[in-house]
């Protein structure tokens, strides 16, 4: 791929109000209209079960661009390969996440059911944070510069493993629907651990790097055990990975394009370094890109 990209960040704490708003003319005023799409679960995304329904794993790619922690990676491909096409000559990946209104209906949620098993479960969803990003891609004409240049990836699914985090809407026993949140931590790391050791492989293999030719990381944000445990099977030293989850949590698609973002900010990140974004997340899906920065 040629491809050219571009990342611009925000976080913050505040929950957004809304969405798929449109306007319309009614009386001289501009009214807004919210229609929101139904689906099973906010996460994982609705492709991951009917993936799993259909016996598909391996190197399928389980496309949605709402793909629980890999969406903006997903939305980077798709307007990668219409660039490589010739349709367009720049695309604008946007994507914002809120976990302000998940994070207090399961606090509340586990003052009122003080048990251990719920909290075993609900724990993942406090590391849960709020941001936004915007990734830029164009065909290189715009700039002679020539940086961050998006040369390939691979992917791979086990979509059987879709049930270990849910997010979405339960019936509340009035009448109504409630969210919720379950998180089998310890299975999605370990099973997410495999899947992103045989992604590394083919990830390798298709950009033609070998594991010493990579010179920095930067993963999709959840905490310190993920992050050693993909390391250490991946055989990368920590010092070539960048993390936010300590001060930003996990921003769920926004995590690892932010996390870029901000090592590059900081000078983590030098011209003409072979980049690897390593992203793992629920379904489970896993997606790495490399970009020569």
């Amino acid at each position: 791929m040629g491809a050219r990209l571009s990342i611009v960040t925000g976080s913050h704490r505040s929950r957004e109000e809304g969405s798929g708003c449109q306007r319309h003319r009614t009386g001289g005023d501009w009214r807004p209209h919210l229609h929101r799409r139904l689906r099973e679960q906010f996460e994982p995304a609705t492709a991951c079960r009917v993936a799993a329904g259909l016996g598909i794993q391996g190197n399928a790619a389980v496309f949605d661009l709402s793909n629980a922690c890999l969406g903006v990676l997903n939305g980077i491909l798709d307007v990668a390969n219409r660039i490589e096409l010739g349709q367009i000559r720049a695309g604008l990946v946007v994507s914002c996440e809120s976990a302000r209104e998940i994070n207090e209906i399961m606090i509340g949620r586990m003052l009122e059911e003080r048990n251990m098993e719920h909290f075993a479960v609900s724990l993942a969803t406090l590391t849960g944070g709020s941001g936004a990003v915007a990734v830029l891609l164009t065909d290189g004409s715009f700039s002679g510069t020539g940086r961050r240049r998006l040369v390939g990836g691979a992917t791979q699914a086990a979509p059987e493993h879709h049930r270990l985090c849910l997010w979405g809407m339960v019936p509340d026993g009035k009448g109504g629907y409630k969210q919720t949140m379950s998180t089998d931590g310890v299975n999605v790391m370990n099973y997410g651990v495999e899947l992103g050791l045989r992604t590394w492989q083919a990830f390798l293999k298709e950009v033609a790097w070998k594991n010493e030719d990579v010179d920095r990381v930067v993963c999709h944000q959840v905490g310190s055990a993920h992050q050693s445990a993909i390391l250490k099977t991946l055989g990368i030293a920590s010092d070539k990975d960048f993390t936010t989850f300590e001060y930003l949590g996990n921003m769920g698609t926004v995590s690892l394009p932010l996390t870029a973002a901000i090592a590059d900010e900081r000078e983590m990140l030098e011209p003409g370094e072979k980049v690897a974004l390593l992203g793992i997340g629920s379904g489970l899906n896993c997606l790495m890109l490399g970009v020569e920065w």
